[in-house]
């Protein structure tokens, strides 16, 4: 038989009577069982070496399409299944990043500006070599461990062993391991709430009982439940700080039903008015606080590093049912943070952005004040990177933020928090990552349509 090879300049001719042939094999045009020009004989066809045609039977033969009858040549194998094989293929539509509008006011974001790359980079410098190259443990770097004991002791009063203290990359991966591990029934969620909790309960195929929300913070579930997550010190859309008569209650509440309380303190450290606020797992004597911490408010959120701090009477069964785990989390991210809280850069950086956050949270509500006037309620203002402005009557959520889109800001739907599906006239405003200018310019550009009836 002759085959019929088109060679082009765009690609090796060995790649061609590949494609060539695999092509005429997925579509019948050659049958299973048929012999193929011996390798010698299709060279002198196509005017080419032996060794780009054996190259490219060598491939066919790797894949399946050909077989070889030692001293009897190359046949066609059978194809046992349907194949459509186009002439042309379409092109690579490449994914574009969203233009974000020109002003952000979404929550959760930080002013990176501020950072001390610089010092950072330092330590990357000097602990990239050939000792970090292996994994870290799936616990976490020892010195990082130790590292945040010793701070959460100094700055949250949380006494704790290093043992008690596991590495992850977020609290979505930290609640999918605990739901494995403790493989609860009943879980609840304060409400409003954050939603990413929500649905990665929902992922594990847990219902979540929604627990409200009032003026003293999370109230005490009614109905059993093996965990409870909950922010008692910024609640998370609503910013109420959890009074400590609340907190007593919740403790007691979780001894008495021996389940479990889950406090995220995701954004703690930045508070502007009172004393710091003790912590649960600082109040809790009964072990049923499970401790969640994050660094992606106090450093920069893509170095996606959390820590998770279990009661000690669980810390070996949980080492016994992750024996087999592979850290998530980059070796050399764990030692960088560990030297940069060690020679008390974390701690100074955290002091420096709680002022330049209390000061943008400062300009956000006298700009608020000033522009949009009394009838826009601020709430949740006392800690945090964001704030809840509560609408007049006559603009409704979905209204707000769709005029916000159309002069290029943004701003976050309170309702996307409530699981519950009420309806809302509030709006979430981040202001974290915006200078006092865009702070300005933000607010001064949705006054505009938001005062027009």
């Amino acid at each position: 038989m002759e085959l019929q090879i088109i060679f082009s300049t765009d690609e090796p001719k060995y790649m061609a009577i590949y494609k060539q042939v695999k092509k005429q094999v997925l579509t019948n045009v050659i049958h299973a069982h048929e012999q193929l020009p011996p390798k010698r004989l299709l060279a002198t066809q196509l005017n080419v070496s032996i060794q780009t045609v054996q190259t490219a039977y060598e491939q066919l033969i790797s894949e399946g399409f050909i077989y070889t009858i030692e001293r009897n040549g190359y046949y066609v194998s059978e194809v046992e299944f349907p194949y459509s094989f186009e002439d042309s293929f379409e092109p690579i539509v490449e994914i574009e990043e969203n233009e974000n509008p020109t002003i952000s006011f979404r929550n959760g974001q930080v002013d990176a500006d501020y950072f001390p790359f610089s010092v950072w980079m330092k330590y990357v410098k000097e602990y990239i070599h050939a000792d970090i190259m292996p994994n870290a443990k799936w616990q976490g770097e020892a010195i990082l461990r130790n590292q945040i004991a010793r701070y959460i002791r100094k700055a949250k009063g949380i006494h704790c062993q290093p043992k008690q203290i596991f590495i992850f990359n977020g609290t979505q991966q930290q609640l999918k391991v605990l739901s494995q591990f403790l493989k609860p029934t009943a879980v609840g969620i304060e409400n409003p709430g954050f939603h990413r909790v929500y649905y990665t309960w929902k992922q594990s195929r847990l219902e979540p009982t929604l627990v409200p929300v009032d003026e003293q913070g999370c109230t005490v579930p009614t109905v059993p439940l093996d965990l409870l997550y909950t922010t008692p010190a910024h609640q998370f859309p609503k910013g109420t700080i959890m009074s400590i008569t609340r907190k007593g209650e919740l403790l007691q509440w979780a001894a008495a039903h021996q389940s479990y309380i889950i406090e995220d303190d995701y954004d703690a450290e930045f508070r502007y008015k009172g004393n710091p606020i003790p912590p649960l797992a600082q109040l809790d004597y009964e072990e049923r606080v499970i401790y969640f911490g994050s660094f992606s408010k106090t450093t920069i959120p893509s170095i996606r590093m959390s820590y998770m701090i279990l009661p000690m009477h669980l810390v070996d069964s949980f080492e016994q049912f992750m024996q087999f785990e592979k850290s998530m989390i980059s070796r050399l991210d764990q030692v960088v943070l560990a030297h940069f809280m060690k020679d008390g850069h974390f701690e100074k950086h955290i002091a420096k952005m709680r002022k330049l956050y209390s000061e943008k949270r400062q300009h956000l509500i006298d700009e608020i004040k000033t522009r949009l006037g009394d009838e826009f309620i601020i709430t949740g203002d006392d800690a945090g990177l964001h704030i809840v402005l509560h609408l007049p009557d006559y603009l409704t959520e979905q209204q707000a933020l769709q005029k916000a889109n159309l002069v290029g800001v943004t701003v976050d739907a309170y309702s996307q928090f409530d699981q519950a599906g009420e309806s809302s006239n509030k709006v979430v405003i981040g202001y974290g990552a915006l200078s006092l200018e865009e702070i300005s310019q933000g607010i001064t550009a949705i006054a505009k349509v938001w005062k027009s009836k």
